[in-house]
């Protein structure tokens, strides 16, 4: 059965230690197995991202806004692929996969413009004979931990904003629906990502710890479960970290007693599974090719 890597460095990586399976939640059946990263393994992709920190933060804002444009066309390109594999381990439908594909695709239309985002500022006078400027500056190594519900959308938010402003990331998915960072990986480095920018690991709490302990992580972004959320606050903000974590979120819909319950009806569905109206959806074959190449 072929196992999921990590990729770490531009390489895909395996760690034979500890393993799991991943399930198709359509059929129950074991369709990948994977590799749940060691600490050993985690430290490597920590090393990668912070050997690779330098050139890249040194590297042109006009390049960085390159690379974004070029995902941009590549994930409107292959997100059938996408969608198939996130159906593949995540169970939604095509049609909702596509809607978080599209989702996640307007983060990486916003990191393209942040050449203008990134702009100091300079005021003259502010006291007598005192001038004040900013500098926005990278923070370093940050780690991205993203949950099972969004594994395409979540990802994009945090990854695609780090890496625009000059940071090197290590992004630890959910090890349930794992495959869909891989395949982003991919599409980064075709996109003209240095390798070692963005690295991904594959984990449990021994990943999370060591990316929550490490010094040279300086930044977490999680979403999940609040009770996880407040553990890696505290974990993380007691090493020195800046930390956003963002726990037990949920959609609120106010229906008022004169409202159509028809229509909200539908527009509380739309509002969780609606698709983009162009969006392509894969054939039963391309849908096997897809979660085919991710292993």
């Amino acid at each position: 059965m072929a196992r999921i890597p990590h990729v770490i460095a531009g390489s895909r990586v395996t760690d034979a230690e500890r393993t799991q399976p991943v399930y198709n939640p359509a059929t129950g059946e074991v369709q990948h197995e994977l590799g749940i990263a060691s600490a050993a393994t985690v430290e490597q992709a920590i090393a990668a991202a912070k050997a690779a920190l330098p050139a890249w933060r040194a590297t042109s804002l006009t390049k960085r806004a390159d690379v974004f444009f070029n995902l941009r066309q590549l994930l409107k390109q292959r997100t059938p692929e996408l969608s198939a594999i996130v159906t593949s381990e995540h169970g939604k439908v095509l049609s909702d996969a596509a809607g978080e594909v599209a989702r996640g695709l307007e983060n990486v239309e916003f990191a393209a413009g942040l050449l203008h985002l990134l702009k100091g500022e300079r005021d003259e006078q502010v006291s007598t004979g005192v001038d004040v400027h900013s500098v926005k500056q990278p923070v370093g190594v940050v780690a991205a931990i993203t949950p099972f519900n969004f594994p395409v959308m979540v990802p994009l938010w945090m990854i695609a904003s780090a890496i625009a402003c000059g940071n090197t990331v290590v992004l630890k998915p959910s090890e349930r629906d794992p495959s869909a960072s891989v395949f982003l990986a991919d599409l980064f480095r075709e996109a003209g990502l240095p390798d070692g920018v963005l690295n991904v690991v594959h984990g449990d709490k021994v990943a999370v710890d060591t990316l929550l302990d490490s010094p040279d992580v300086k930044a977490i972004s999680f979403v999940g479960s609040t009770p996880i959320a407040k553990y890696i606050y505290e974990r993380a903000a007691a090493n020195g970290k800046r930390v956003q974590a963002l726990g037990g979120a949920k959609n609120h819909m106010l229906v008022m007693p004169d409202a159509d319950l028809g229509v909200t009806a539908d527009a509380a569905i739309s509002a969780a599974t609606a698709r983009p109206a162009s969006a392509a959806w894969p054939s039963r074959s391309s849908w096997r090719s897809a979660t085919s190449r991710i292993a």
